[in-house]
């Protein structure tokens, strides 16, 4: 018989309904029964694209003595962590406090009152049964200590984050000197030889080079930007990225981007079409476009679905095999395409014995297209001709191969991060479509994930559901003010406002002015957490003290302003000592400080002229236009176009105006830069 998860909407917890383990989903009647009953709480938390997940499924859940164990001594809930990542972060910062490595799938195990006591990650399944039976003695027999540690970890998991970390906020100065330090700091943690962070395994962590790309172009620091676009080629070379029909997998194993675990996350995507998409705008290198393209074909191709929402993720395993989806064997490829073959396998370092393990191939780029070119007598077009033949056929055949599960819920923060991506990947592009495909889901997380007005986390089968966190809140305003710029729409920036607005009212800590991630009204958990630190995602604070930034400038209210102000100067001295993983704060100093240019366009051709400043990368600018004479946004108040009619450019900083400019290039010469 299968356990309540079958009646979940969560693709990861259904992938266990029919396990032996008589699982519950997180609720009432699940903490109740421990209560009532006295008994531990064991959670596993995880999601549908680990694949660590799927192995400790098949060894220890899918087993009946395992299970047996766990029914008998524990009340066993699943959580799938995407669809709740505040109890994720909170048993997570659990973990952590324990003084043990966090990953997934996280096990921790809990007093009735879910209070933790213990946990970890993967176990093998005879390491698991003993543990169980450890656990188990111990409530039995010493419920009494367990129960004091699980206090001790409780206020832990209470202390304010900003006790923590002796954060105080309040605006504070900032100094030219102190971001270069911020630069020099992080450049020194970059891998010279092969890109990215030096560290293993390999995170793109798109936020770093997004921080460190703005900074190049507003400091004029072509040797920084080398280093950003040099990062960016090694990553869309590598066997991290899907060559055959674009899109990124999480992470890569080692320290070349060579082997992933090849799940596809569309938090990932997003954020990485959004900065290739800059990459080929300040470049105008046809590798980035290259990308860019592929990886919205894949994303429209195989993630959207047919109302307008973007599956979550793509599992790493296809057939109980990790990357077999993917990978080659030498002699699949000889058979297929035949005498390209020499130049195939130097390109993608293929061997006839395999470059990965069990003798497969991965598509894995270390030279350029021009070289490849050059050393097989051919001109680059020729290549990529015969390039884009080849991805075709192989793409055919691969097509045939039993796909990857996915994971087809649609979370709001994480549509949100493909809509920016999209907009970006319009201005990069110029393809209509994109922009269309990014309005169109933000309308759709408007339409079915917003009932009642109260924006949701999770959507499936026609239902909204779990209301959503700080994350979606940030991520959702975020798009929306992109979206405001690309399309002049006021209504984009009104609903911006009002998430904004509901967040200070609903999350906001008015004693610390920061947000909790969870919105402490709608649900009594053990803590309420703060999430400070950036990670793969930038964390909550940032992106809405950055949405609080830009924001006051569209509306010309202060209160935004002075709350990001404050959020920033609390974070200051934390941004100084460890920039990498705080560099959505990074790039909030490096728009406070340059200032932000507030661009109005008002008056005829106002949309053309708009549209060429997007064409290009501006960092550190909000953008307003207008083909008519408008008071919808306080940006555009009491701007006017010329005595003809035709649009005039007004840049300003701290709302105070430069002289109105005919032409774009008079604009841009207005812009600031760091002296």
């Amino acid at each position: 018989m299968p356990s309540r998860l079958i009646h979940s909407q969560s693709p990861y917890l259904l992938q266990h309904a029919h396990n032996p383990v008589d699982w519950y989903p997180w609720g009432p009647e699940a903490l109740l029964k421990a209560e009532v009953e006295n008994k531990p709480i064991l959670v596993s938390i995880g999601y549908s694209a680990c694949h660590w997940c799927h192995v400790m499924e098949r060894e220890s859940f899918e087993d009946e003595l395992t299970a047996e164990l766990m029914n008998e001594n524990f009340i066993c809930i699943k959580i799938d962590r995407e669809e709740r990542p505040d109890l994720d972060n909170i048993y997570m910062d659990a973990l952590q406090n324990m003084g043990l490595q966090g990953g997934w799938p996280l096990n921790v195990f809990l007093m009735p009152n879910q209070k933790p006591f213990y946990g970890g990650t993967y176990f093998k399944n005879e390491q698991w049964k003993n543990l169980l039976a450890n656990i188990s003695d111990a409530f039995a027999k010493h419920e009494h200590q367990l129960a004091e540690s699980a206090e001790g970890f409780g206020r832990s998991l209470n202390r304010s984050e900003l006790e923590k970390y002796g954060i105080r906020a309040v605006e504070s100065d900032l100094d030219q000197d102190e971001l270069a330090e911020i630069v020099t700091k992080l450049s020194s943690q970059f891998d010279p030889e092969w890109g990215g962070m030096n560290r293993i395994p390999k995170f793109p962590m798109p936020v770093i080079w997004s921080f460190a790309l703005d900074h190049a172009l507003l400091s004029k620091n072509q040797k920084l930007l080398d280093k950003v676009l040099f990062t960016l080629r090694k990553i869309g070379q590598g066997g991290i990225y899907d060559h055959l029909r674009g899109g990124f997998a999480r992470y890569s194993v080692d320290g070349e981007w060579f082997a992933p675990h090849f799940e596809k996350m569309l938090y990932d995507n997003g954020q990485l079409l959004e900065l290739y998409a800059k990459a080929y705008q300040v470049s105008q290198d046809s590798f980035f476009l290259e990308k860019v393209q592929e990886t919205s074909a894949w994303l429209e191709a195989e993630m959207l679905q047919e109302e307008g929402g973007f599956h979550a993720a793509q599992d790493a395993d296809s057939e109980g095999v990790e990357g077999k989806f993917y990978t080659w064997t030498y002699a699949e490829l000889q058979n297929l395409v035949g005498e390209e073959l020499p130049w195939l396998s130097k390109l993608y370092n293929l061997r006839p014995h395999g470059n990965w393990e069990d003798g497969v191939n991965i598509l894995f780029q270390t030279r350029s297209y021009k070289e490849i070119a050059e050393e097989f007598g051919m001109s680059k077009k020729e290549l990529m001709d015969k390039l884009a033949e080849v991805k075709s056929k192989l793409l055919e055949v691969r097509n045939q191969r039993v796909f990857p599960g996915k994971d087809d819920k649609v979370l709001a923060g994480w549509n949100a991060w493909m809509s920016a991506g999209l907009i970006q990947a319009y201005y990069a592009t110029g393809e209509k479509q994109l922009l269309d495909l990014a309005l169109s889901n933000l309308e759709f997380i408007q339409q079915k994930m917003m009932p009642e007005g109260i924006l949701h986390r999770s959507y499936k089968n026609g239902k909204a559901y779990t209301k959503a966190f700080l994350e979606d809140y940030a991520a959702v305003t975020k798009a929306l003010l992109m979206a405001y710029e690309a399309s002049g729409k006021v209504h984009f920036l009104n609903q911006a406002k009002e998430l904004v607005d509901f967040c200070l009212e609903n999350f906001f800590d008015e004693k610390e002015s920061y947000f909790y991630f969870n919105n402490p009204k709608a649900e009594k958990l053990i803590a309420n957490k703060k999430e400070l630190f950036d990670n793969v995602i930038p964390s909550s604070n940032s992106i809405m003290a950055r949405n609080l930034h830009r924001l006051s400038l569209f509306t010309y209210e202060e209160k935004y302003s002075e709350i990001a102000g404050k959020m920033l100067g609390g974070m200051k001295e934390l941004i100084l000592k460890d920039p990498g993983f705080l560099c959505n704060w990074a790039t909030l100093y490096l728009e406070r400080l340059v200032p932000t240019a507030e661009i109005a366009i008002l008056g005829n051709g106002a949309s053309d002229i708009a549209r060429n400043f997007q064409q290009n990368y501006h960092p550190n600018a909000v953008l307003a236009w207008s083909e008519t004479l408008t008071e919808n946004a306080p940006i555009l108040q009491g701007k006017t176009p010329d005595s003809a009619q035709n649009a005039l450019i007004y840049v300003c900083f701290d709302h105070a105006c430069r002289k109105p400019a005919n032409s774009l290039e008079e604009a841009l010469s207005q812009l600031p830069y760091l002296s």
